[in-house]
């Protein structure tokens, strides 16, 4: 049939290197999302997401967003207003919302990389995805507290997973190790701010990525690929 696409799609490992915390994955996950469906049909994604924390030291009563900005890049009110404005439009371009007032606190995210492990181990096909998906919107959309079991828990819920399993594996340090080792091998591997993107384990798009360049990189792959 004229015009038809026969060739097989081209199925690719892409593991997304993130922090639920981390506006810029959000806008980034939506942009490969965005790239994966133009793609439909010639690139098939083999999609595990990978634990990265951005402040690995963080207490559990979290901190103020704005002072921790303050402390740890020294930017200013205002600034911090600007950047929000503009990574609340590049959200919009690829469909995820952002809180106008921003995350309110940063907590620490090791408890939802657990549970993200859990999920790519154990849950079903997609699973894995759509936590981190509504780790994201908890985080971004709604200002939840990311670092408490009863946030991580409701999302849990939400994508059909086994909320019991889940509290089993907070009130103990099951894929503690497991996520400590991830972690070491892509710091160790020279990922030091993300998302990072790795296709086949052998190449990498950096930062937040509009969707055009994601698609570009994964048909040019997927071409040498095949």
């Amino acid at each position: 049939m004229a015009g038809m696409n026969t060739s097989a799609s081209t199925s690719l490992k892409i593991d997304f290197v993130s922090d639920v915390s981390c506006p810029w994955c959000a806008v980034g996950l939506g942009a490969l999302e965005e790239a994966l469906q133009t793609l439909k049909g010639q690139v098939q994604a083999d999609l595990h997401f990978q634990p990265f924390e951005l402040n690995p030291q963080m207490g559990p009563e979290g901190q103020d967003i704005g002072e921790h900005l303050a402390e740890k890049y020294g930017s200013t009110p205002e600034q911090q207003a600007q950047i929000r404005n503009t990574i609340r439009a590049r959200g919009a371009e690829v469909g995820f919302e952002f809180n106008p007032a921003g995350r309110g606190r940063i907590w620490n995210t090791f408890d939802a990389h657990r549970l993200l492990r859990w999920a790519e181990l154990e849950g079903a096909p997609g699973q894995q995805h759509a936590l981190k998906r509504a780790f994201l919107a908890a985080c971004h959309t709604r200002s939840e507290a990311m670092g408490h079991h009863d946030v991580l828990l409701a999302c849990v819920r939400e994508v059909g997973l086994d909320e019991t399993r889940a509290q089993a594996i907070l009130a103990s340090d099951e894929f503690t190790k497991d996520v400590r080792e991830r972690q070491q091998f892509y710091l160790q591997h020279g990922i030091h701010s993300v998302p990072a993107v790795i296709i086949n384990d052998r190449h990498l798009i950096s930062g937040g990525q509009p969707a055009a360049v994601f698609e570009q990189a994964l048909r040019q792959i997927a071409a040498e690929t095949a």
